[in-house]
């Protein structure tokens, strides 16, 4: 293992790489508007973008990330980043809509190379320092998915929506390169082949009831999140008027919730995950309400969009904080389901949210999304009162 001074470094080179790679599932969600007028589509497809980039990262998931428990995390990293510069460049030319909704899906499947890298900051901390490192390179992440909206606002409004696509293509060869030479070698001790490796993940969810609920409740947080994030932009400029750059400038007021991520890792490293992630739930369901109530103020939805994402980035750095101690040998593979279960839930939403808001106006995205943690606040709810039954008949607490 790094000394500790290393490590640290190492960490915000993960961080940067991280966020560089997650940012290429959001810079759409502020652009369908601009993106539906360039293909002469809807405003429900367009929003099709967003879920067929969450889809092809889920498939992502559920078929690359495995292979961080097979194969050197680092060389596997780099690789993956030159293709994602390839699709990249594809959107950024794409002549109609077809060929730019299939490029959105390389892309999702290809930026996947952010949740390779998370269990890999997980193996390089203390155990102690866990939730600490993972919460600091989740804040990378976290400052990626939430500044993505701003930088590719600002961008399309000097030069063009499609301009973002080349220069993240340029960023993610950047990324590979910094990555080959900085990042230390790690081989993993799964050496039984991917057949067998793909199975193993099966067994990890039918044994691993905490993985199974954490994933679930984490879609259901992310499905809110996505909710409000794929149909804000339609709001903030059909009825506020907004142009392109102030939408960017709105966006960034979802950076608040990168400040959830180290605060949870700590929260958790003290023993206090439980009640933390409780909290979270109700927080993302009263955002949703806040900004269902509050659409006619910017104000409003801007403070809605500060609570759910602090809400929804908190609950996922203390659900990544207790899968990971549940089998240090697997945690790629434990990530598989977590993020897969999650941003299959994020795309449904997507796709559910663009439907709605066509269908019934902002009333549509905001009710859905605030039911959606509802159901995960009466599934923690009831994990919770099981443990505690548990513990008073003798059993022991589930981490």
């Amino acid at each position: 293992m790094p000394e500790i001074r290393n490590l640290r470094l190492i960490m915000v080179v993960l961080a940067f790489s991280c966020g560089a790679t997650v940012a290429n599932l959001y810079y759409a969600q502020p652009l369908l508007a601009e993106i539906a007028t360039a293909f002469g589509v809807s405003q429900g497809s367009a929003a099709l973008v967003v879920t067929l980039t969450q889809l092809g990262y889920a498939a992502g998931l559920a078929l690359l990330m495995p292979l961080g428990d097979l194969v050197e995390n680092r060389a596997l990293a780099s690789r993956t980043l030159v293709f994602t510069a390839l699709a990249l460049v594809v959107a950024a030319v794409a002549p109609v809509f077809g060929v730019f909704l299939a490029a959105s899906v390389l892309i999702g499947v290809t930026s996947v190379v952010a949740q390779i890298l998370i269990p890999f900051a997980a193996h390089l901390a203390p155990e102690e320092q866990r939730g600490r490192f993972v919460g600091t390179v989740m804040t990378g992440l976290l400052l990626g998915i939430l500044l993505a909206r701003t930088l590719s606002s600002l961008v399309a409004g000097a030069f063009g929506w499609r301009t973002i696509y080349f220069v993240s293509a340029v960023l993610m060869l950047v990324v590979a390169v910094a990555a080959r030479r900085m990042l230390p070698h790690r081989r993993p001790t799964h050496d039984e082949g991917y057949a067998r490796l793909m199975r193993s993940i099966l067994t990890l969810a039918r044994e691993e009831p905490a993985l199974r609920r954490r994933a679930v409740c984490q879609a259901l947080m992310f499905g809110a999140f996505s909710a409000f994030w794929t149909s804000v932009a339609f709001e903030l400029v059909g009825r506020h008027g907004l142009t392109q750059t102030e939408v960017g400038v709105f966006a960034l007021v979802g950076a608040a919730g990168a400040a959830a991520a180290p605060l949870a890792g700590r929260l958790g490293d003290r023993g206090h995950g439980g009640i933390g992630s409780g909290i979270a739930l109700a927080l993302a369901a009263v955002a949703m309400v806040v900004a269902w109530l509050g659409a006619g103020s910017v104000v409003a939805l801007a403070l809605a969009g500060v609570v759910l994402d602090l809400a929804v980035q908190g609950h996922q750095v203390l659900s990544q904080r207790e899968i990971y101690g549940l089998r240090a040998d697997a945690r790629a593979r434990i990530n598989t389901v977590f993020m897969t279960t999650i941003f299959v839930g994020g795309a449904v939403a997507s796709a559910v949210a663009g439907s709605f808001y066509d269908a019934f106006g902002w009333a549509g995205p905001t009710l859905f999304g605030a039911a959606l943690p509802l159901i995960g606040l009466a599934i923690w709810a009831t994990a919770t009162t099981r443990q505690a039954t548990k513990e008073k008949l003798g059993g022991h607490p589930v981490a």
